[in-house]
């Protein structure tokens, strides 16, 4: 069977690679096409666009980029045709794959959309065009499940995939011992403006605790310049493809909004969530999303378990306010760590990509009607 995968970013890659790794094992003879990364890659496709050519984060970057969107668009398109897959699978990446749903539609494609986005979030109408378009949504959220089907969107919960990679990570020794002080990992974002937006708030920490040491875990799409403007001659350490190795030795994180402070409260780290964005696609931003929380961690619980610092909020003086809170024995942190043993038992345990794969392969063998 042919199978064209459509992944946008760093987590992306990491799922749709380990959706790959299932797909082989069960269809030995699978052909697969993938937009995503080098990790998609390794694992098995025949990679058309890498991720990093396709990153344009807020409203304002996606207007000044939007010439180079339509042409990946287009090309994207006339890809998939010439590669006439069985099954379309998109991860993710709703601004692109939600048009590319579109169209595949039309063409008669099959559809299965992996990592729901985040819908519960925007207008209703986008549920709609789910619903029109997308054969199969398979989600890793709990309370997604309940939201499509109120919406009779055909859905399954699949668990989330970050718990069979972890699990598997926590089994392992750290790559290296990284330093002989207590670590404070700083997860400042895959993307280039989100790293020049928060990483230099973050650093203004390094004067404050001395008795740290400071560990960036470099995105891997980015060259070690972008974050060497701001590290100039401070004792800031740069690792590299070693985020999970940092998290299993960090004492705190300072993290961007995203799927990182999933994985940070998965490996039992505490944590500040650090958001600063562009301020019109802020404000557009809160204008057309409606929820709570901006980080996937409170969003589960339904309730603040990490603090988050937004826009004015992310600050030298509050950061630091927060950072000793972390850093402290008692209340605060032991709540936290709690808190995170109950994410872990909500998120389950079972296999997200075996179970993933067996529903694309599902679909891929189902007539249309």
């Amino acid at each position: 069977m042919r199978y064209y995968l459509i992944a946008g970013e760093a987590s992306g890659d990491l799922h749709g690679s380990n959706l790959i790794k299932q797909i082989l094992v069960i269809d030995t003879n699978a052909t697969i096409r993938a937009w995503g990364g080098d990790m998609m890659e390794t694992a098995g496709a025949t990679l058309v666009k890498h991720y990093r050519d396709l990153a344009f984060m807020g409203f304002i970057e996606v207007i000044k980029h939007l010439g180079t969107i339509l042409k990946n668009i287009k090309f994207c398109k006339q890809d998939i045709l010439d590669m006439a897959p069985d099954v379309l699978v998109l991860i993710d990446y709703p601004g692109f794959n939600m048009r590319i749903a579109e169209w595949a539609k039309k063409q008669g494609i099959k559809i299965l959309w992996y990592i729901s986005p985040q819908v519960w979030a925007w207008k209703a109408n986008r549920v709609e065009k789910l619903k029109r378009d997308v054969d199969v949504m398979l989600v890793i959220l709990p309370f997604e499940v309940d939201f499509y089907k109120k919406r009779k969107v055909t859905v399954q919960y699949v668990g989330h995939p970050l718990i069979e990679v972890i699990e598997k990570e926590k089994l392992q020794a750290p790559l290296q011992s990284i330093s002989n002080k207590p670590i404070i990992a700083l997860l400042p974002g895959s993307r280039k403006q989100e790293i020049q937006q928060k990483l230099p708030v973050m650093l203004q920490m390094v004067k404050h605790f001395p008795d740290h040491q400071f560990v960036i875990a470099q995105a891997p799409s980015m060259p070690d310049e972008v974050y060497y403007e701001w590290i100039k001659d401070e004792p800031i350490l740069l690792v590299k493809n070693q985020t999970y190795s940092l998290l299993k030795q960090a004492k705190a994180a300072l993290v961007t909004s995203g799927t990182a402070t999933l994985e940070t409260a998965l490996f039992g780290v505490p944590q500040v969530v650090c958001y600063r964005g562009n301020p019109i696609s802020y404000w557009l931003a809160k204008k057309l999303i409606h929820i709570k929380y901006i980080s996937l961690v409170n969003l589960i619980m339904d309730k603040p378990v990490i603090k988050e610092l937004i826009q004015n909020e992310l600050n030298e003086a509050t950061l630091k306010y927060e950072l000793m809170q972390l850093l402290k024995e008692g209340d605060y942190r032991d709540t936290m760590l709690q808190d995170y043993k109950a994410l872990w038992h909500l998120l389950g345990d079972q296999s997200a990509s075996t179970l993933t794969a067996e529903a694309v392969i599902r679909l891929a063998h189902t007539t249309k009607a």
